[in-house]
């Protein structure tokens, strides 16, 4: 059987400090809430994120988010109040890392070769 999708998640401490900074850095609510403790946002070229309470694992996850531009995302970033992290850029790729509240690390790729966009 084929996978079709894949979906990365993130846990966190507290859901009710996590979705307002989440929905903040997307730029909207979430698409879906399944269960209290659950909160999804879906992607344009598909893929979802999903943020669940599970403090004993909050802080030490990792999700590395596709964009078309890292500077139009520093961009976003700030204007939502996002510190920008460290920054780098390799022969196929730039990125740009920040953190979330609980401290799991969220890597935004920018590909620079477009046939690793697809």
């Amino acid at each position: 059987m084929p996978i079709l999708n894949a979906l990365a998640s993130v846990a966190v401490k507290d859901m009710a400090r996590a979705v307002p900074w989440y929905a903040s850095l997307f730029g909207r609510p979430p698409d879906a809430r399944p269960m209290p403790e659950v909160a999804e946002w879906k992607f344009e070229h598909g893929g979802w994120l999903q943020v669940y309470l599970g403090p004993e694992r909050a802080g030490s996850g990792s999700v590395t988010l596709a964009v078309s531009s890292i500077d139009e995302q520093l961009a976003a970033l700030a204007n939502c109040g996002v510190a920008a992290g460290s920054r780098a850029t390799g022969p196929l790729v730039k990125t740009l890392m920040i953190s979330d509240p609980d401290g799991n690390h969220i890597a935004f790729a920018e590909a620079i070769d477009p046939k690793m966009a697809r």
